[in-house]
């Protein structure tokens, strides 16, 4: 049940959140694997994008093509997906892993934290719907 527009963000950043806490198991599970590199998700620029869409701030700004060679600037009104991508600033082991415990350790609790926030918020706004129905039901 979408309540305002900015439940289909909070999904949005719900299923993202998932999607986090999926890929940093996997690294937790690899940590002895060989030659693993450790993965991650960037997503609040995407979020932050589809936040300014709901407020109207389609800013846009303009290219001038001052040669026929130039290319048009991409669209970004197509779907919204994340960047998976290899964490790179930790070092390597020997054996070629890069999966640090206490840096994924930390992330997880940071990431369980924001999911339970969001859920938190999603569940306060549809009581605020609910009370404001049954407010108007009582009325009649």
């Amino acid at each position: 049940m979408e309540t305002t527009k900015s439940s289909a963000i909070v999904e949005k950043a719900l299923d993202f959140r998932s999607l986090r806490q999926k890929l940093i198991s996997g690294n937790l599970a690899n940590v002895d694997t060989p030659f693993y590199r450790a993965r991650d998700i960037s997503f609040e620029n995407i979020l932050a994008k589809e936040a300014d869409k709901l407020a109207g701030n389609k800013k846009q700004p303009a290219f001038a093509k001052t040669d026929n060679m130039h290319l048009d600037p991409i669209s970004s009104n197509g779907a919204s997906q994340a960047e998976v991508f290899f964490r790179g600033a930790h070092p390597t082991r020997n054996d070629g892993n890069n999966v640090d415990l206490d840096v994924e350790s930390t992330e997880m609790s940071k990431n369980a934290m924001m999911y339970t926030a969001l859920i938190s918020a999603k569940k306060k706004s549809t009581m605020i719907f609910k009370s404001v129905i049954e407010a108007s039901a009582k009325v009649q």
